[in-house]
């Protein structure tokens, strides 16, 4: 018997092409194929080799990384929290992907995967980390690393593997990383490349307790920097591209002889429309700091408004993702200029 030799009583003609390369102790033995002459294929110089402990790949070769990431996924899937079914072989069609329960790719591995270009190649990774919950009994063996959670995160299908969402995946990558260019270089991609935004990914790091840690302090830094620059960015393009008024850009606005009201990102005078731009982050140990920076957005708002000013909210997640809604938004507001009183006379200056 060699590794091309159908497996009775099942045969692996209706298994997915990763499944005849890579297949667990388990499933061989529903195929009929005792443990002992597993071993015996698995032996020095023999037709199949042992990847991971009851992952067997089924070639002398060395794995591709295709091979590598599913066999990490199956060693950590085989012992499943109550409950969870086992992971199914593939469809009778042969082309349905495996499934894994509660198990996904994270790290630099699920970065790469994300099309992450500051990440190594897959080849080039000793080790694939691998998220899985915090009960599960398992070690870290081989070129598999596990990492342990209370509650994993809703995972993304790339190529028919479960992966991380980027901001999980980038601060389990960190975790690792002392090189202070190498996590700023991470951070940078994952918002000017739009993977996500810079408040998902200071959540995850907070959530991690990586806030205290100097190198990656200063790269939060660069990245709250970043978003705040590409989300000034998209509050440009929504203006321009939505046909809106021109507005005053990052003014200033005082009561004549008065006090200083606040800072905002776009205002038109004549309709007394004002807009503002959320870039607020957790931070860790920071959590007075932060509702002491929520209560200054409240007054000032609730200011403005006492004014006559109506003062538009945004986000950068809602410039993102609804562009065109915001600039309806917008333009809702300043339409309704004319059926509200005037508002109350206010200097601008430039900020």
């Amino acid at each position: 018997m060699n590794h091309n030799t159908p497996l009775s009583p099942r045969p692996l003609r209706h298994l997915s092409e990763i499944h005849r390369r890579v297949m667990t102790a388990a499933q061989l033995k529903s195929h009929g194929v005792a443990p002992a002459e597993i071993g015996e294929q698995c032996r020095p110089g023999g037709p199949w080799q042992q990847l991971l402990p009851g992952v067997v790949l089924l070639h002398p070769g060395p794995p591709t990384s295709e091979e590598r990431l599913h066999a990490v996924l199956m060693y950590a899937s085989r012992e499943r929290s109550p409950g969870v079914p086992a992971q199914p072989d593939a469809g009778g069609d042969g082309h349905a992907a495996p499934a894994y329960a509660e198990v996904m790719i994270t790290g630099l591995a699920a970065l790469t995967l994300h099309g992450f270009s500051a990440t190594p190649p897959l080849t080039a990774l000793d080790t694939i980390d691998v998220l899985v919950p915090r009960m599960r009994r398992l070690r870290s063996t081989g070129c598999a690393r596990i990492l342990r959670a209370p509650a994993l995160p809703t995972p993304r299908q790339i190529t028919g593997l479960p992966v991380a969402p980027v901001p999980r995946a980038l601060a389990d990558a960190v975790a690792e990383l002392t090189d202070a260019s190498a996590v700023r270089r991470l951070l940078t991609e994952a918002v000017r490349a739009g993977h996500c935004e810079p408040a998902s990914v200071v959540r995850e790091l907070n959530q991690a307790k990586l806030l205290s840690r100097p190198h990656v302090v200063d790269a939060v830094d660069s990245l709250l920097a970043e978003g705040r620059a590409i989300a000034e960015d998209r509050l440009y393009a929504m203006v321009h591209e939505h046909g809106l008024p021109d507005p005053v850009w990052n003014v200033d606005l005082r009561l004549p002889g008065g006090p200083h009201l606040g800072g905002l990102d776009a205002y038109w005078p004549e309709q007394a429309v004002a807009v503002e731009l959320d870039t607020r982050a957790p931070r860790q140990g920071k959590r007075e700091e932060d509702d002491d920076l929520w209560s200054e957005y409240a007054r000032k708002r609730e200011t403005l408004e006492r004014l006559g000013i109506t003062v538009v909210h945004i986000t950068p997640k809602k410039l993102r993702d609804g562009l065109e809604q915001q600039a309806a938004v917008v333009r809702t507001a300043l339409m309704a200029a004319a059926d509200r009183d005037p508002a109350a006379y206010v200097v601008v200056l430039p900020r």
